[in-house]
């Protein structure tokens, strides 16, 4: 299963053509391309059923819809123009962390996940195990095929070290962390190959060990383990 050049097209289009209008007159090829791309998330399931949890989980649970919430924000137009979607136990409401893969064209396509927007209980959590155990989290994000796959982290810093621990603390920098997101971007050759789903995986497997951390920091969750 693969995504069809056709698909990075018609999102160009919509970027120069963000209007209901046109999205209205053009709703059939966006239809015939909203089902190609669950059916390649159908196949995404099933490959990360193999280490992941997903028992349950259907596509819908794991797709975004393409209309923009404009209530808030000075951009009106009306529609994304990406496709999306996460992978998680229990869906992307579940609340656990997940791998969200993104397509757009010109090279903006990826998978990423991590530490993004955390809530106040969950950042103390993590501050928590830094503290009592920072090198779990270092063997990780520097293992050589991680940091070859994924480079550094992206995200927010604190200037100074969190309240209520030593401004010499030889974990410093991962206590300032605010947000820490890692992700891999894909080519548009890349995105429209036959070999596409299997590369998603191969990037999503290397990325599983931070996930697990963060969802057992958070949630005291076990990793999954298919038997």
């Amino acid at each position: 299963m693969s995504l069809t050049p056709s698909l990075l097209a018609f999102l160009l289009d919509l970027k120069s053509n963000n209007s209901r209008e046109w999205f209205g007159v053009n709703k059939g090829i966006y239809t015939d391309l909203k089902i190609k791309f669950e059916e390649f998330v159908a196949q995404l399931i099933i490959e990360f059923g193999e280490f992941e949890n997903l028992d349950g989980v259907l596509v819908k649970n794991c797709t975004y819809r393409i209309n923009r919430d404009v209530r808030f924000t000075k951009n009106k137009d009306p529609y994304k123009t990406w496709f999306s979607v996460s992978f998680s136990e229990g869906g992307r409401k579940s609340g656990f962390m997940d791998y969200y893969l993104h397509i757009e064209p010109n090279g903006k396509s990826f998978l990423g996940g991590g530490m993004y927007n955390p809530s106040p209980d969950q950042i103390a959590k993590y501050r928590q195990e830094i503290d009592y155990n920072a090198e779990g989290l270092r063997k990780i994000i520097d293992y050589p095929l991680f940091k070859e796959t994924y480079g550094p982290a992206q995200g927010e810093s604190l200037k100074n070290t969190p309240k209520g621990f030593d401004a010499l603390h030889p974990d410093a920098d991962l206590l300032k962390v605010k947000t820490m997101f890692f992700w891999c971007h894909f080519t548009d050759d890349e995105v429209t190959s036959d070999q596409f789903v299997d590369l998603v995986i191969k990037k999503a497997k290397v990325l599983k060990p931070y996930l697990d951390f963060l969802n057992a920091t958070f949630f005291d969750k076990e990793p999954f383990l298919k038997v």
